[in-house]
């Protein structure tokens, strides 16, 4: 068969199955992610020679581009999700698991990397940082549910959905960290200094700012000159990735985090008329785009652990991501947690919910791009390997955890 045909018929395949995944992932109470990174695995196995290759360190820009696309788009659909109005007594839980457990995380892995795994410093940073963050792509089964859903959410789904709306943001200047260490070591860069100013307070600021005003901005259009002028009254669904792409590219242009500024938009919108049913429209149109991408992205992924991504690990490697996964992140975030008012068994089970994922794939394709780090082959297999064992052991146990925590501890959203 024609290599262009066969990709067309496997992307169609694809995307058609996906529409009846979230039905399956119900029924069998396994994640569709589960599915699709198995899929690609066994797609690989038989096609590999018509296929071109998954590798991401063969198609850096490609990862680089495509992951970026759905996390964004993941971003806003988590921020048009969340029912609770945002403050800090509100939020404690996520914004504790933000500043500490996060950066613990990031800590941890750097030392692990430097001193355990021998990779330089900017390396072993590099690793802290793109593993920090908690994936909001693959963690549908961890999240609240759909704007106005009717089914009562726990506080295990509004952390674990606030986290990572935050928190994928907030690996953006750590990051950055890394690159600008990378570039200190060949005496370039503006130093730490400038990392300090611009890469963390700066960006941050501007994310938050244009993210806000533009939510706002978008918002008032939508629900009040609507009212007013009938011709600017719509519902199409779509204009929830018009409104993530717009607000990306102005905060990009104006050298904010996006990220940042996507999720933040996405709860002020939510936040004007928080019962309007437009929300309903706007995030079932951002789920089903959201989807077709991560099922494009999974099957790549699939074949990149087929043909060989994996390669450069060796025992010392497999221990940290072990770690990583089973000690690091959960006792990180339940530390986090102390003191926060949360039923400990809700704490356990956010502590152990750090899916980690295509946001982890961005940041290195990312930081890859802008330095060449050392150990990068290393770096991309443990990246790999965690991101395989999360979507694998998350996928088989997040339904039914969430769904034991959410009947025992419903969560008041106000």
């Amino acid at each position: 068969m024609d290599p262009y045909i066969l990709v067309i018929t496997l992307i169609g395949l694809a995307t058609f199955t996906m529409a009846w995944m979230p039905t399956i992932s119900k029924r069998t109470r396994i994640s569709y992610s589960v599915f699709y990174l198995v899929g690609g695995f066994l797609i690989y196995f038989f096609f590999s020679e018509s296929l071109p290759s998954p590798l991401p360190q063969q198609n850096q820009t490609l990862t680089l581009h495509l992951a970026e696309l759905i996390v964004i788009i993941s971003l806003m659909g988590a921020g048009l999700k969340i029912e609770r109005p945002f403050s800090f007594a509100a939020w404690t839980a996520p914004i504790r698991l933000l500043t500490v457990a996060m950066l613990l995380c990031i800590a941890i892995a750097a030392l692990f990397g430097y001193f355990l795994l021998g990779l330089g410093l900017a390396s072993s940073v590099l690793l802290g940082a793109v593993l920090a963050p908690t994936d909001p792509v693959l963690a549908a089964d961890v999240q609240v549910g759909p704007p106005n859903d009717k089914k009562t959410s726990s506080e295990t789904q509004f952390s674990l959905t606030a986290e990572a709306g935050m928190n994928d943001g907030m690996a953006f200047p750590f990051t950055w960290l890394a690159i600008t260490l990378g570039l200190m070591s060949v005496g370039e860069g503006g130093g730490l200094s400038h990392w300090f100013s611009f890469h963390l307070l700066y960006r941050i600021g501007m994310g938050v700012a244009i993210g806000g005003v533009l939510g706002y901005g978008i918002a008032y259009l939508v629900f009040d000159l609507a009212k007013k002028h009938r011709f600017l009254h719509t519902r199409d669904g779509f204009l929830a990735i018009a409104s993530t792409l717009l607000v990306y590219g102005v905060t990009e242009a104006a050298h904010g985090y996006g990220f940042i500024a996507v999720f933040v938009c996405a709860v002020v919108l939510r936040s004007y008329e928080r019962n309007h049913r437009y929300h309903d429209h706007m995030h079932s149109f951002t789920d089903q785009i959201e989807r077709l991408l991560v099922a494009l992205l999974l099957i790549l992924f699939g074949g990149a652990l087929y043909s060989g991504i994996l390669q450069a690990l060796d025992w010392k490697m497999v221990g940290f991501v072990l770690a990583f996964l089973f000690v690091i992140r959960p006792l990180a975030a339940y530390l986090s947690l102390i003191g926060s008012g949360i039923h400990p068994q809700e704490k356990l089970a956010i502590s152990f919910f750090g899916i980690r994922g295509m946001g982890s794939l961005f940041y290195l394709a990312f930081a890859l791009e802008e330095f060449d780090f050392a150990s990068s082959e290393e770096l991309w297999a443990m990246v790999s390997l965690t991101v395989a064992l999360s979507i694998l052991l998350h996928g088989f146990t997040a339904s039914r955890v969430v769904r034991r925590v959410r009947r025992s501890h419903p969560s008041r959203e106000s």
